[in-house]
């Protein structure tokens, strides 16, 4: 009789990709469930016109980044292997394949479906041929004195080579003969970012997008030519980068490499579908590309500019408008009142339902004001503009006060504004650090020093999102405020090791990366499947962007083997296979989109009586547990604690705008089953804010 196979003999048999999904795969899955709510007809339209937006502006990054790193790793030739066991080219392949699938179902949506829906509310995507002459007269008056005049066509021939394409810019690829000679030339034609994508030319609601106008009007450009040919076209280039550890300059090392990104390496070539192979042969011999790198589009290239027609003022057309409500503690007449209220309990926050202005912003602003307050500190990832956290750190500095701003300059695609920053605070006196080459502040955390009745205390802000006025009304974020001794000790010893030189002893409560986080996490899953072991209820509930660390993911298959119940609620990535017998059957995963985007990192463990509540800024990878500077804060109060169970709760019954991940890696949308009630998460949550700001608006008795 043949002896039995063991659970670690058959893992041994097993290959990588049978325990791990692969991390560029899963995050491309995104862009489908966007598009999936793009073609959603329960949603408001200019809405699914604005979620076909989001799908080309991730994709984007998606391909700077990622397929970048991609290409660089297949053209070194090292046999390279993703988590799953792939090599890079073929990973390539396959996204090539799915992103080709992706573009074709988002161009039949918008052309098919949209377009049409569009144009029945009085917003028609036309072309030139749809004008009257009366309009057309205009329109060239128009053209001639708006847009001509940017206009540079680059020819390609002897002694003019061929043109440098910027990324991510429209143009026009034209073939023109001169009938004199019957020479034949290509000209490249950028379309120019400085003006509207769609132009209005008529008052009213005809749209005609601005390359098909230009397109129109080609002859103005080579008077005298033939114009033979006319397709569009748009580069996508390597836009990652790494500073040195060696810098002497941070600043000025990033601002080098920020000259440099325009020029990096071509890893995308969108094309029209109708372009001729003459063209084509053109544009492969002046970029330097394969094939491969090739992806033919029907109708509008750039779909990212379909905002512009989102951004349209048609309320009747969009969500209603949602005010986050403001909580109790914040709304206090003064910072002594809310100071004495967070000494007395924590506060917690979930963005955009509470305000972020009443309540982060109040917290630093009446900070800056108050008399009490000795020291502000806070960290800077992405901000904006808009933002009340720049003023209230030059209120402080301009008041006396300690005021220190950790900026995280190579923040992706925010360094510019970081750096813009960075120089207005120094200039108004604030303490500007900027952390390390190669180790990101991505903490979200504010520290207050307060000189209270009973000598000095600290207040903390930590939270899960940016100090970013303009994301906090659209992304979900939770922010935690205490005044605890050794929390607030924790970050105080945090912020002294960022702009100090020495290493933080141990952490009283906080969960730091790169220190204590990776292991705080193991430990509390590890203590999860003892329990589960013992026979005791067990439980692990965690709301994460991403996850996919080799270690976090085998840690939570044990759990999952010894009986412990398992969800997890991630937005973008998952490399854990759930559902699988013997490994983890008991791993449910979701995904929950909508109007806004889920962006709060969380934890809960429940091992019977016992249990752990955590939230703060890290996913589940590598790099947020070993390579950023990170915080996790434990969640004490009974109160703060249920409501994160609700939170959860509410993103579980969600079958309006739920996903879950079977364990071939694709997602399966859930909907209502007969007779049963649709629920959203991202509705229920903005109910029970309105419900609080009733009960708080009631004058107590």
């Amino acid at each position: 009789m043949a002896k039995p196979v063991t659970k670690s003999e058959r893992a041994q048999k097993q290959s990588p990709g049978d325990r791990i999904l692969n991390r560029e795969l899963s995050a491309l899955t995104l862009n489908e469930r966007v598009l999936d709510l793009a073609s959603d007809p329960e949603q408001p339209l200019l809405e699914r016109v604005r979620y076909c937006s989001i799908v080309s502006r991730v994709l984007d990054e998606f391909f700077m980044i990622r397929v970048a790193g991609l290409l660089d790793q297949a053209v070194s030739g090292l046999p390279v292997r993703s988590t799953d066991g792939r090599l890079p080219q073929e990973v390539l392949d396959e996204i090539r394949k799915r992103v080709l699938a992706l573009t074709r179902a988002q161009s039949k949506l918008w052309t098919g479906e949209l377009c049409p829906a569009l144009a029945d509310e009085g917003v028609v995507i036309g072309s030139v041929d749809d004008l009257s002459k009366r309009d057309l007269e205009k329109l060239e008056r128009r053209f001639g004195r708006e847009v001509f005049p940017v206009l540079t066509p680059l020819g390609v021939g002897p002694g003019q080579p061929f043109p440098f394409i910027s990324p991510l810019s429209l143009s026009l690829g034209v073939l023109v003969r001169d009938p004199n000679s019957d020479e034949e030339r290509f000209a490249r034609l950028k379309v120019p970012e400085g003006l509207p994508r769609f132009l209005r030319p008529n008052g009213t609601g005809l749209m005609l997008p601005l390359e098909r106008v230009i397109a129109h009007f080609l002859p103005w450009l080579f008077p005298g030519m033939e114009i033979e040919e006319r397709g569009f076209f748009r580069v996508t280039r390597d836009a990652d980068f790494e500073v040195s550890d060696e810098a002497d300059d941070l600043l000025e090392a990033l601002q080098t490499e920020l000259r440099r990104r325009p020029f990096g390496d071509v890893v995308r070539l969108e094309v029209s579908e109708s372009i001729s192979d003459a063209m084509l042969a053109q544009l492969k011999e002046g970029l330097l590309i394969g094939d491969d790198q090739i992806y033919p589009a029907r109708g509008l290239i750039d779909m990212s500019e379909l905002s512009e027609i989102a951004d349209l003022d048609r309320p009747e057309l969009k969500f209603d408008r949602w005010v986050g409500v403001t909580r109790r503690p914040f709304g206090a007449p003064d910072a002594r009142t809310l100071f004495r209220s967070l000494r007395t309990s924590d506060a917690l926050v979930q963005l955009p339902y509470d305000s972020f202005a009443s309540s982060v912003e109040a917290f630093v602003a009446q900070a800056a004001r108050d008399p009490q307050v000795s020291a502000l500190k806070t960290t800077v990832y992405r901000t904006s503009d808009e933002s009340a956290l720049a003023p209230a750190l030059i209120a402080a500095a301009e008041n006396g006060k300690q005021a220190v701003c950790l900026v995280e300059l190579t923040a992706r695609f925010d360094e510019q504004r970081n750096i813009k920053w960075s120089r207005r605070l120094e200039q108004a006196g604030v303490h500007v650090v900027h952390g390390f080459p190669r180790l990101k502040i991505h903490a979200k955390t504010t520290l207050v020093v307060r000189r209270d009745p009973d000598g000095l205390r600290r207040y903390a802000h930590i939270g899960t999102g940016n100090y970013h006025a303009v994301t906090a009304r659209l992304y979900e974020d939770l922010g935690l405020f205490t005044a605890d001794e050794e929390i607030t000790a924790d970050v105080a010893d945090l912020f002294n090791y960022l702009t100090g030189f020495g290493r933080p002893q141990n952490f009283r409560k906080l969960l730091v990366a790169p220190f204590n986080l990776r292991e705080g996490l193991v430990d509390e899953i590890r203590a999860t499947t003892a329990a589960a072991k013992a026979g005791a209820p067990a439980s692990i509930r965690i709301k994460v962007n991403a996850l996919h660390d080799e270690q976090m993911i085998e840690e939570l298959y044990r759990a999952s083997q010894a009986g412990a119940q398992i969800d997890i609620v991630t937005r973008r990535i998952c490399g854990l296979r759930p559902g699988v017998k013997g490994m983890s059957k008991n791993i449910r995963v979701r995904s929950v989109l909508g109007r806004f985007l889920e962006h709060s990192r969380f934890f809960i463990f429940q091992r019977g009586e016992e249990s752990s509540y955590l939230l703060g800024s890290a996913d589940l990878l590598p790099r947020n547990l070993d390579h950023r500077i990170e915080v996790v804060a434990p969640l004490q109060a009974r109160p703060l604690q249920a409501e994160l169970d609700a939170i959860f709760d509410a993103l579980l019954a969600d079958n309006a705008l739920a996903w879950e991940l079977r364990s071939d890696g694709s997602w399966l949308r859930i909907r209502p089953a007969k007779g049963e009630r649709r629920r959203a998460a991202q509705g229920q949550l903005m109910s029970r804010a309105r419900s609080r700001a009733r009960r708080l608006a009631r004058p107590s008795v």
